[in-house]
């Protein structure tokens, strides 16, 4: 092995172990949406100048081992994960209410490992498929842009109004991009990003603020949560992903996997309530039918997140897909490290830094060290690890945390102007996101609205 490929292996095997470790605890704790966690790190992995080799192994480690733990408060709680978790909420209630959400944490996450196993080489093949297209998709980007944003917005709770708040949401960026022209001649790019991913996150902050805020967030007392007993497994030894689940299962997990795989454009959320769908209507046992659709949903945010990382950086350099436009967006545009220049369609990212093999190398080697550290510790050590997390970390703790992150790389950016702007973004973000439905994935897509295809239209 060459010391020119020696170098990026170490790299990645290293900031895949990170990522592994931190976000398999981080899955464990309640809330913690994936735009508001994994972006903002993975934005300061780059900035901190990490190799491509590393930032794409990290980024991919945190998701597949987030993905994995955040079954444990889903299922074992009946309290979301995250985000993407959501769509299990129904399946776990009842789960528990039967006795059995032991069985639902395991065959919840096994489904995540297969959907990994066929997620990256199918994404990375309808990648080489788009790959031709790549000049003619640049081309007509920020109309793609404005297409696929109303399409997200329309597929989020917010229906018909997240799709009308697109508009003041646009003009909004358009206008504090144009103000921060005049003031520091910069984009600010990182700040808007930090706003819209915490944007829920500094509503809630200014809330409590207000005496109306603060009244509806107090509660008496110390939170109460209902933990469903543990149930030892037989033999004490850890199942094999393929035996977890039995036939009809890994069948329609496997086809899940594989068309989520190459839909790329839809909402991760949106995809799994789908599937699930489409899956539960197939199957008449009342237990067999809970037990697949959580299997089967909780595959699809494996799948998403990975085909909506990888197909658009691998094909195309622009973040054209929800996910992209969300937690992955500091890997498209992260200034001054990865850049994207929305007026002359050229990039400066990990398309361009990363070949299809590198590409290909350091995914499996992020999905090999995040399965091997996050599926053996959830299945042996989830009761206790959720027991722990509620009993011990505090939300207060972790939500200064992330106030914190915010802070820092916001002032290293551009000062309290940049500070300004994400808080600015976010108050309206999360008033959005709060009152309408109007999730991160919109925003972003909103985002680059405003950067691309607003001054196309002004060219007209």
């Amino acid at each position: 092995m060459s010391a020119d490929l020696l170098e990026p292996i170490l790299w990645a095997i290293g900031m895949a172990v990170l990522a592994a470790v931190l976000f398999t605890g981080i899955g464990l704790i309640s809330g913690t949406d994936e735009t508001a966690t994994v972006a903002p790190i993975a934005l300061l992995v780059i900035l901190l100048g990490v190799p491509p080799a590393g930032v794409i192994a990290f980024f991919l480690a945190a998701v597949i081992a987030k993905h994995i733990s955040h079954a444990v408060p889903t299922t074992l709680l009946g309290i979301p994960g995250d985000t993407t978790a959501v769509p299990m909420l129904r399946e776990a209630q009842l789960l528990r209410a039967l006795g059995v959400p032991h069985l639902a944490l395991q065959k919840a996450i096994s489904g995540g490992v297969i959907a990994v196993i066929i997620a990256i080489p199918l994404s990375i093949l309808f990648a080489l498929v788009l790959t031709p297209f790549a000049e003619g998709i640049e081309s007509v980007a920020p109309w793609i842009f404005v297409a696929a944003a109303v399409l997200v917005a329309y597929t989020s709770k917010g229906k018909l109004a997240a799709v009308v708040a697109l508009i003041p949401f646009v003009l909004l960026i358009s206008g504090l991009q144009a103000f921060i022209m005049d003031q520091k001649d910069a984009t600010f790019t990182t700040s808007f990003f930090l706003g819209i991913a915490t944007g829920p996150l500094i509503f809630d902050l200014f809330a409590t603020l207000s005496p109306a805020g603060r009244k509806a967030m107090r509660q008496e007392g110390k939170r109460e949560f209902a933990l469903a007993p543990d149930v030892p497994r037989s033999g004490g030894r850890i199942p094999n992903p393929l035996r977890a689940l039995d036939r009809t299962q890994l069948t329609y997990t496997t086809g899940s996997a594989a068309i989520t795989s190459a839909t790329f454009v839809f909402s991760p959320v949106a995809m799994a309530v789908l599937m699930g769908e489409i899956v539960g209507s197939r199957i008449k046992n009342g237990y067999h039918r809970l037990t697949t659709v959580a299997t089967v949903r909780n595959a699809t945010t494996e799948s998403t997140y990975i085909a909506e990382t990888l197909i658009p950086l691998i094909a195309i350099g622009l973040p054209l897909s929800p996910v992209a436009a969300g937690p992955a967006a500091p890997l498209f545009n992260a200034p001054p490290v990865y850049t994207l220049d929305a007026e002359a369609g050229t990039t400066n990212n990990l398309h361009d830094l990363l070949t299809t093999g590198q590409f290909a190398l350091f995914s499996v080697i992020a999905a090999v060290i995040a399965i091997v550290i996050a599926y053996p510790f959830v299945m042996t050590n989830a009761h206790r690890a959720a027991t722990w997390v509620m009993r011990s970390v505090s939300h207060e703790a972790i939500i200064a945390g992330f106030a914190a992150l915010i802070c820092v790389i916001c002032l290293y950016e551009g000062g309290l102007l940049a500070l300004g702007v994400t808080i600015t973004v976010g108050l309206v973000g999360g008033l959005f996101n709060r009152m309408i439905g109007m999730h991160a994935g919109v925003q972003f897509m909103g985002y680059y609205v405003a950067v691309l295809t607003v001054p196309a239209i002004l060219a007209l």
